[in-house]
């Protein structure tokens, strides 16, 4: 049976988030990272400019979403960037998916922020979100596009067992959390 593979030539870009993560996520697959400007005007307005053609280019955005809010914007910044300079598919790798811990209604007049974010990537312009361990697996149910919901726990137990702790406790932020937590423990034996 002949399969037919498309090899797009791709390029890696880091947003400003966890610049140390995208430099050995690219050097793990032998690329360099693709130059990118990202800076404040003096009123505090990001600006984003790949340096760089991606016309036709399968585009890996990597950019955390923790605190500051900024760096939500500074994604899509990337997003809506790549997507004008033509790259045929755009990845956002988010490895930390700020605001899943607001996705549902458990209060009035309450936003549900996870839902928000999914559809401001997928406005701005995301063909796929690769992400990990999400505080609520439900949250890929919000996107319109696939999502690669990736798991931690592969790499962090073994590294947790390697650091020999005494007594180590494993514990939950909130009630959504106890059973991942939960497996953790379990598997730390």
């Amino acid at each position: 049976m002949l399969h037919h593979y498309d090899f797009r030539p791709i390029s890696i870009f880091a947003g400003r988030s966890n610049p140390v993560l995208a430099e050995a996520i690219a050097g793990h697959y032998g690329q360099r990272l693709g130059n990118v400007t990202i800076k404040e005007f003096s009123d505090g307005e990001l600006y984003v400019r790949f340096e760089e053609s991606i016309r036709g280019r399968d585009v890996y955005l990597i950019q955390s979403t923790n605190p500051p809010a900024s760096n939500w914007l500074e994604l899509l910044l990337m997003i809506d960037a790549a997507r004008r300079a033509s790259a045929d598919r755009i990845t956002a790798v988010i490895p930390y998916f700020g605001y899943a811990r607001q996705e549902r209604k458990d209060q009035p007049r309450v936003s549900i922020a996870a839902k928000l974010m999914a559809n401001m990537l997928t406005t701005a312009g995301a063909d796929r979100i690769l992400t990990m361990d999400l505080h609520a697996p439900q949250i890929q149910g919000f996107f319109d596009i696939p999502v690669d919901h990736l798991y931690g726990s592969a790499v962090f137990v073994d590294a947790i067992r390697h650091m020999h702790i005494d007594n180590l406790l494993i514990v939950a932020p909130d009630m959504g959390f106890i059973k991942r937590a939960r497996a953790y423990a379990s598997k730390m034996g």
